[in-house]
């Protein structure tokens, strides 16, 4: 299987700067959403959490044991706006779970001491 070609930064930046303005276009918001999740599972590397952002992306990442087989034991499942919002820092992580924005499952399944994401 081929290497995933990494999506430019400035390109992902610029969608994000997009979807915080409104625009939530399938394409531009694809790409802020992939973008941003390849830089956290660069910034977080591991597999002990599975970040869902569904339809566009599921990347694993945070050090600590690694699961094997099945459903992970931490997952964050996030709304794409809100996943940008989190990562520009727009939206407080307690927030985003408290209103549903933000699902989580597990006792690590926290990704605040990463986000924001966007300078």
């Amino acid at each position: 299987m081929p290497p995933r070609r990494r999506r430019d930064p400035v390109e992902v930046d610029a969608a994000a700067r997009q979807v915080l303005a409104g625009d939530s276009t399938r394409p531009v918001l694809a790409l802020a959403v992939r973008g941003l999740a390849e830089r956290l599972a660069e910034w977080a590397p591991g597999h002990h959490v599975e970040l869902r952002v569904p339809p566009y992306t599921a990347v694993q990442c945070v050090a600590g044991p690694r699961h094997t087989r099945g459903t992970p034991p931490n997952v964050v499942e996030a709304d794409p706006v809100a996943f940008v919002q989190l990562c520009a820092g727009r939206l407080g992580w307690p927030d985003a779970v408290a209103d549903g924005r933000v699902r989580t499952w597990g006792d690590r399944a926290d990704l605040s001491p990463w986000l924001p994401l966007l300078p």
